[in-house]
């Protein structure tokens, strides 16, 4: 066995606790005990209270495009940050953090690592780590 085999998998053993499919916002909140199913076959419920929060920092019909839990990937390669991928998911971190900027909305963005800590506390339920090798 390889060594980039070694790693992948154990890579994806430490993702275990990853969702096996992210929902919408819109179908979180149609849900009378809003969670998922994780990979490991575990469930993970989200707070109501997260939910509309986050809800109140979007334009309407975006409930229809965030998938949550937000993933906060911290990349091996890129030290002393983490990343947020999609329009919508840069847009509600921004907005968390005190960053947006109407005029800029990426697809992607990275945030000083020692911001961690601020989004979970914020959002410990909506919120989640992958970790990644590029």
């Amino acid at each position: 066995m390889k060594a980039e085999d070694i790693l992948t998998r154990e890579i994806y053993r430490i993702n275990s606790h990853l969702p096996a499919r992210r929902l919408t916002l819109e179908e979180l909140l149609e849900s009378p005990e809003p969670g998922i199913r994780l990979r490991d076959g575990s469930w993970h419920s989200f707070r109501r209270s997260e939910l509309e929060k986050i809800s109140s920092l979007l334009d309407p019909g975006d409930e229809r495009k965030l998938r949550l839990p937000l993933v906060l990937e911290i990349v091996s390669e890129i030290r002393g940050y983490f990343r947020v991928r999609g329009r919508v998911e840069v847009k509600v971190m921004d907005k968390i953090l005190g960053f947006y900027d109407p005029l800029e909305e990426p697809e992607e963005r990275l945030y000083p690592r020692y911001l961690l800590t601020r989004v979970r506390r914020e959002l410990p339920t909506t919120t989640t780590y992958a970790f990644m090798t590029e």
